[in-house]
């Protein structure tokens, strides 16, 4: 998860500059809350558009493992994003969709679970 992080870091470091050419006043009221949806949707499309051309972000690659529905077949545009704001929800209310994992039998997501989908290990 750190990792992920550190690499959608660098995502949106390059968003947010791209961001700030095009909209030149921080102090305006209209700025932060456009800013914050704008990073959510950079994140968004960067997870969404990885897990539906292979199943694998780079960070995924890396621990080699891939997220897959249910039935092990690849995911949808619609799974991915909804598995995408179940997780930016689950995240925002206390960590509870990772937390839920502990707790799960089989040790998935809130967000894996409701979506339909799952991750597993890749073996090359």
């Amino acid at each position: 998860m750190l990792y992920e992080f550190l690499l959608l870091l660098g995502v949106w470091f390059i968003a947010s500059f791209i961001f700030h050419l095009v909209f030149r006043d921080p102090t305006a009221i209209y700025f932060k809350p456009l800013f914050q949806f704008y990073l959510l949707s950079v994140a968004g499309i960067y997870f969404i558009w990885f897990w539906t051309h292979g199943g694998q972000t780079l960070a995924m690659q890396t621990w080699k493992m891939r997220v897959v529905t249910v039935n092990g077949n690849k995911l949808s545009t619609r799974q991915a994003i909804t598995r995408y704001l179940l997780a930016v929800i689950g995240i925002t209310f206390f960590g509870f969709g990772i937390i839920w994992a502990l707790f799960d039998r089989d040790r998935q997501f809130l967000h894996d679970r409701l979506a339909g989908t799952r991750i597993v290990k890749v073996e090359y």
